[in-house]
């Protein structure tokens, strides 16, 4: 009887409890958290449109500062993807050449498949927030030594401007070539190609292009390696670990790599529903999708190298309409990207594309609906979407200490993830994700309620601050606040009056279906 009403209760949407245990030292598990985790790919076809081209975006740079106000770093910046493989350079040109396929109602906003630039098209990069660090990729699926040589000189020239230097921006690698596992299939290279003449082509092309970047083992800037679009996990096909049997580090240029990025999508799905977006969210699913990896990282994490998701998102096509975009979805990238820390992971790149259904950031008018192509009745300026609430939330849990360190806290609940957040040994937040879907329709709205527990030595806290992002239901696609505040905004700024809850920690919290709590300690 006492089963059969806890379950009622959860069926109608009253209050359930659970215990949670948060250790008030750091334990041995935590991990360092950067403070740069949620940062940006970017497709590269329109790369003036995000950074501006010959003045600043500055919606593009309120979004990106907002996050470095929180944790004193800016985002780092990857600037490739698939449109990377079709850039082309000409020096005597100033304003971005781009030839696009038709739209469609899948994919509303495509790539561009031929971009020619010039020199003003790196240098663009000076309008990002000071200090920030980016990523170039280098054009390899053309096969053009001559292509990536000059987009290299290009790159360096810009990087070594005054207006870079001054401003701090810097070049930390650059990536040759993206998804060199698809090429097989889509023309660039035979049906046969494989990860042996992968290793080949990378260092053919590598040793060229550090002597036109100028990159060495005492120079500050070094290569990414592989940005494979998926992974065999395993010694044989595209993976690191295959790559490095292969001799992809045994190079001279091979030993300029700091960093292997791998490329994971959720899922490929090109029109949305509810029970999709739950699917997104489910701790479980997120866990799932990332621990595939596990062997990879290990194998990385074993030769001193970083690792990173360096294109990463919900799902392909852009985007799932009604999924990727909808307000859900930022706890999923919450959820995601701090679960990624735990398995050794360093940064997320979530990847942007002008009218992309799952950016973080629309930085430019659209004229076009994202979801299917069709005419807006009137343009949309630039603007956040709902995504990019997880990017604040995650950047005021990790801090500015610039020593933070975090653990995912054990929950017995299939719907409440939770982390635990030190700076140094001292526990100083936490956030709570309930990533159970309430859906427009939905009759009742479950609650959960937290009880806490310390263990460890010291003094437990007594008092905590509550900030809440409040979500309306968790397929809208607008309207969240946190803590009171909405960076719905025109310049992309937050607006409104902040609201922090204030209470005991004997108490407990409360948290609803498709909510997050960031709990400050004291």
């Amino acid at each position: 009887m006492v089963i059969l009403g806890f379950l009622c209760a959860a069926l109608l949407g009253k209050q359930v409890a659970v215990s949670v245990s948060i250790p008030l030292v750091a334990p041995s598990t935590a991990v360092a958290v950067s403070p740069s985790l949620f940062s940006f790919s970017i497709e590269q076809d329109r790369w003036t449109d995000w950074a501006g081209s010959t003045s600043r975006n500055q919606f593009f740079f309120n979004t990106l500062d907002n996050l470095a106000r929180l944790t004193g770093a800016p985002p780092h910046v990857r600037i490739g993807a698939n449109s990377e493989d079709h850039t082309r350079f000409n020096a005597a040109i100033q304003a971005t050449q781009l030839v696009f396929p038709a739209i469609t109602t899948t994919v509303p906003y495509p790539e561009a498949t031929n971009i020619t630039v010039g020199d003003a098209f790196s240098q663009a990069t000076q309008f990002l927030p000071p200090n920030t660090h980016v990523t170039w990729g280098l054009n390899l699926g053309q096969n053009n030594l001559t292509t990536a040589f000059l987009e290299a000189k290009s790159i360096v020239k810009a990087f070594s401007s005054s207006a870079m230097k001054n401003a701090g921006i810097s070049l930390d690698a650059i990536e040759i070539g993206n998804e060199a596992d698809l090429y097989r299939n889509n023309g660039a290279r035979p049906s046969t190609y494989n990860i042996t003449q992968y290793v080949r082509d990378w260092t053919t092309f590598a040793t060229n292009v550090s002597s036109a970047a100028g990159i060495s083992s005492t120079s500050s800037t070094k290569f990414w390696g592989c940005a494979f679009a998926g992974s065999s996990h395993s010694t044989s096909g595209f993976s690191p670990q295959s790559a490095f049997n292969q001799g992809l580090l045994k190079s001279t240029a091979g030993s300029f790599i700091s960093t292997i990025s791998q490329h994971h999508y959720s899922g490929s799905f090109c029109s949305g529903n509810g029970g999709l977006l739950q699917d997104l969210m489910t701790k479980s699913t997120i866990r799932g999708n990332l621990t595939a990896f596990k062997p990879d990282i290990t194998a990385t994490r074993a030769l001193g190298l970083d690792y990173v998701f360096g294109e990463t998102n919900s799902f392909s096509c852009h985007g799932a309409p009604g999924v990727s975009n909808a307000a859900g979805a930022a706890l999923w990238g919450l959820d995601y990207a701090l679960s990624g820390t735990q398995i050794g992971i360093s940064r997320m790149f979530f990847h942007q594309g002008i009218g992309y259904k799952y950016n973080h950031i629309q930085p430019a008018t659209l004229t076009r609906s994202i979801l299917d192509g069709s005419n807006l009745p009137s343009p949309l300026p630039p603007h956040v979407q709902s995504t990019y609430y997880g990017a604040i939330i995650a950047a005021e849990a990790i801090g500015s200490s610039g020593s933070t360190r975090a653990v995912e806290l054990s929950i017995d609940n299939i719907r409440i993830a939770g982390y635990a957040f030190y700076e140094g040994t001292k526990l100083v937040r936490a956030v709570f994700i309930n990533s159970d879907a309430f859906l427009q329709g939905s009759a009742t709205r479950a609650t959960v309620h937290l009880d806490f527990n310390f263990s460890g030595s010291g003094t437990a806290p007594t008092t905590i601050g509550v900030k809440r992002l409040a979500i309306g239901h968790a397929d809208d696609q607008s309207g969240l606040t946190w803590g009171g505040q909405t960076y719905e905004t025109s310049d992309g700024r937050p607006s409104g009056s902040l609201v922090v809850q204030t209470g005991s920690v004997s108490a407990g919290v409360n948290i609803t279906a498709t909510e997050v709590v960031l709990l400050n300690f004291t």
